[in-house]
């Protein structure tokens, strides 16, 4: 808790350097501006809003509950031509395809998940299940992730993730998918199914849990205020998860962003996504060292406008972060679980 040192990530198969002494240095950087408070419910010019036109002329149907539809600006189209061939293997280029979609969780744009109540967090895991399931039956990755607040490149306050199905294994999901495979053969049991009954015991780095589901601050966490998400039951994909564990998932999601909200007392922001077992071609092969999760990577160190940057050491030499975290930990857990824009005053 008092000196440097550096803990393994096994599921990245790299190493963290912990300096939590370095959180007590003063602080005289960048400081950023606070998320605005004032985002109106509706508004007729943003595009993601209830019968707003978006970018390419369309106007979106006046939907009450989630609305998916093709990102207006996509990094993936399913008919991108064949790169030529290389003539030196220094300079390689892969052929890349897939489909962006955009999914709004609600039709007010003033409202946030720990905002939203446990039917319209379910409709939400509904509809990420349901996607998974239709873009998964042809492309092998299909990666879910929300970017929330200006501060992780979010461009529009609306409540909203995107969802890109990729024809080929992004480099994260390549290499969960080695060091997973390599953790059960060589132990006999899924890597993140052991972590989570390992933590479970411990406790000491654990937010919250309920019946089916835990978060922790990872023993390897780079980011300040990093949590995992995780079934304490063996599940390889988001559509394979039961309707109560849906429920229990809509319930614990809604705890820990709460507890975010509550840290700083600001809509606080990250960037989350989804891991699970490849799908497409994946579907017929034995993924059983998957195992389903979501990561959640949040930049804020030490107060609303206080950051954490990667830059120099990280960029340069490995990953370092500034308190333990298990001292993160401990201060989440113990935040209250009622959201402080809904206490009584």
């Amino acid at each position: 808790a008092e000196h440097q040192h550096a803990r393994y990530n096994p599921l990245r198969d790299d190493w963290v350097l912990v300096s939590a002494h370095r959180v007590k240095r003063p602080w005289q950087g960048q400081l950023e501006k606070p998320p605005p408070e004032d985002v109106p419910r509706w508004d007729p010019n943003n595009p993601l809003c209830p019968g707003a036109t978006r970018a390419n002329g369309e106007v979106n149907p006046q939907y009450e509950g989630t609305f998916v539809f093709p990102n207006d600006f996509p990094a993936l189209q399913p008919d991108a031509p064949e790169p030529g061939d290389s003539d030196h293997p220094l300079f390689q280029a892969a052929a890349a395809r897939g489909v962006c979609k955009v999914m709004c969780f609600h039709p007010w744009s003033d409202l946030t998940l720990p905002l939203m109540s446990l039917a319209e967090i379910r409709a939400v895991i509904d509809t990420w299940a349901e996607l998974a399931a239709e873009l998964g039956a042809s492309y092998p990755w299909v990666q879910i992730f929300e970017n929330k607040g200006a501060m992780m490149g979010c461009s529009n306050p609306h409540p909203h993730c995107q969802v890109w199905a990729s024809s080929f294994l992004p480099n994260e999901a390549h290499l969960e998918d080695r060091t997973q495979r390599q953790h059960l053969t060589q132990h006999g049991v899924p890597m993140l199914l052991e972590y989570a009954e390992q933590e479970a015991r411990r406790k000491e780095r654990l937010v919250v849990e309920n019946t089916d589901w835990l978060v922790v601050v990872p023993y390897w966490a780079t980011w300040p205020y990093q949590t995992l998400l995780l079934p304490r039951r063996h599940v390889c994909r988001l559509q394979d998860l039961c309707k109560g564990e849906r429920d229990s998932l809509a319930s614990i999601m809604q705890r820990l962003l709460i507890k975010y909200d509550n840290l700083f007392e600001v809509s606080f922001p990250y960037s989350m996504g989804w891991h699970g077992a490849p799908m497409g071609p994946y579907l017929e092969e034995d993924c059983r060292h998957w195992q389903l999760h979501a990561h959640y990577y949040p930049p804020l160190l030490r107060s609303a406008t206080v950051r954490k940057f990667m830059v120099g050491y990280e960029m340069l030499a490995q990953a370092q972060r500034d308190l333990t975290p298990e001292q993160a930990a401990e201060r989440l857990r113990s935040l209250p679980e009622v959201h402080y824009k809904r206490r009584a005053k």
